[in-house]
């Protein structure tokens, strides 16, 4: 066997390897991102109003069903109004409380908030997850985040708590609590980058087609002098 031909060989070997240990990590990274309990979409515009939030929640257990899933709604900044999606084989309980602090709208004063949901009665088997959906009527607008604290209940009687909130610029919680970004409204949000270079582009747009018809301009009076010129000349050349 030439040199050329074993070098090849273990360059292979090597890059099989390389790949197969990637692909490991890549997929214990995701068994480790299914395994919580996680809210979609993972933002919304503060203040936003008729959209929907689904929470999504997969049994991590080999052995047992999940039975009961309870999710916890902020009432320090709550959602004042909240209507449950039905989901096959599910029902679902809707807790409300009376808030410390009314909130004021253009309706009226809301007195009270959905505080908990709790579903029952169904199951999540081994493998599998399942997306529960609130629609809200509308979002705070005084906060940068909504975390919603979740309680996973399995057939063995194992409860397993959602309630860590994520810090910024620390390592995730062992059992991080689904949270939901709340972004600048659109019309607080500043001009995107990409509209100066278009205005920059519009103007110098205008400009060039300025310059080009003062050129156009010069350009036509230079023809008129020349032909003027040469018919002066031709007349003069004449007996």
């Amino acid at each position: 066997m030439s040199l050329t031909h074993t070098t090849l060989r273990r360059a292979l070997r090597r890059t099989t390897l390389v790949t197969a240990l990637a692909t490991a990590g890549l997929l214990t990274a995701a068994g480790s991102a299914f395994a919580h309990v996680t809210v979609h979409p993972g933002s919304y515009p503060k203040g936003a109003t008729d959209g929907t939030l689904t929470f999504r929640v997969p049994n991590e257990e080999d052995n047992a069903d999940t039975t009961q899933v309870q999710v916890f709604l902020p009432t320090d900044h709550p959602i004042p109004s909240v209507l449950v999606t039905p989901e096959p084989g599910w029902t679902a309980h809707v807790t409300t409380t009376k808030l410390k602090n009314p909130i004021k709208t253009d309706d009226g004063t809301i007195n009270e908030a959905v505080s908990q949901i709790t579903w029952t009665k169904g199951s999540i088997q081994p493998g599998q997850y399942q997306d529960f959906t609130v629609a809200f009527g509308q979002l705070p607008d005084d906060t940068d985040q909504l975390a919603f604290k979740a309680l996973q209940t399995y057939s063995d009687g194992k409860v397993v708590r959602w309630i860590e909130e994520p810090k910024a610029g620390q390592a995730e919680p062992e059992n991080p609590a689904p949270v939901l970004k709340l972004t600048k409204a659109a019309d607080e949000a500043a001009p995107s980058a990409s509209a100066a270079p278009k205005a920059s582009a519009s103007a110098a747009g205008d400009s060039t087609t300025r310059g080009l018809g003062i050129a156009g301009l010069i350009a036509g009076v230079l023809g008129i002098g020349t032909a003027a010129v040469a018919l002066h000349r031709s007349r003069s050349a004449r007996p």
